[in-house]
């Protein structure tokens, strides 16, 4: 089995990184700002900041959905 350069990517952390340009079997590897490894969000600066908007962005569509597709909204029912 041969490894897939196309899916590698090469992510530069913090400030003072020179950013070199690397390569695998004669392909230059792409250069991601973030990326989303288990379900979390990581990005260059180390922050969590992008974790946090797609938490929020997630939980307001579901919110949405519920709001939209539920038309009988007594709070016993909402509950359950």
């Amino acid at each position: 089995m041969s490894f897939n350069t196309k899916k590698c990517r090469v992510m530069h952390v913090g400030r003072t990184n020179h950013r070199y340009k690397y390569s695998m079997e004669r392909q230059t590897l792409d250069t991601a700002d973030s990326e989303k490894d288990f379900g979390i969000m990581i990005s260059s600066d180390l922050k969590s900041s992008n974790q946090c908007i797609q938490a929020c962005r997630k939980a307001s569509k579901m919110l949405g959905m519920i709001t939209r597709t539920i038309s009988y909204k007594k709070p016993e029912i909402m509950v359950r």
